[in-house]
């Protein structure tokens, strides 16, 4: 895989990760009152508290931001590591426009060749269809009414 390609996938699963985090956390944290200022909505019906409460559950929402970050972290490193491997550009704009211009002349000299072996390869390929008419033509003749 390029190394483009490597980066890609590296902030895809950031973003995976990223967003997995939130949606977590948005789901298992428990309500939390704002403000004691803050009146609480008579609108809607008030959440179901959690039938079980244990120590186990609150201890594992509390791990969870840390194992989740931990991740992060970890792909953000990665991801780092991999623009770091990435070749410096030498020379400045210049250079590298030089060499763009260098690489779209190759492009060219190596696409007329390509084209040049595709009309070979049709001319071939048009001898060959003819050839195969005429032996089919030929096997026709051969065979005699009965």
């Amino acid at each position: 895989m390029d190394a483009i390609s490597q980066l890609q996938e590296k902030v895809n699963t950031i973003a995976t990760i990223a967003f997995t985090t939130i949606g977590t956390l948005q789901r298992d944290a428990p309500p939390v009152r704002i403000s004691p200022n803050y009146p609480e909505s008579g609108s809607g019906p008030a959440p179901a508290p959690n039938p079980n409460p244990t120590a186990d559950s609150d201890a594992d929402f509390a791990k969870q931001p840390k194992l989740m970050s931990a991740e992060l972290v970890k792909a953000a490193k990665q991801f780092d590591a991999l623009v770091a491997a990435l070749p410096l550009s030498e020379g400045g704009e210049e250079a590298q426009l030089k060499r763009i211009a260098q690489l779209e002349a190759e492009n060219d000299a190596v696409g007329q060749q390509l084209e040049k072996q595709l009309e070979a390869a049709e001319r071939e390929l048009q001898e060959v269809r003819e050839l195969f008419g005429q032996a089919a033509d030929h096997c026709l003749n051969l065979k005699k009414p009965e």
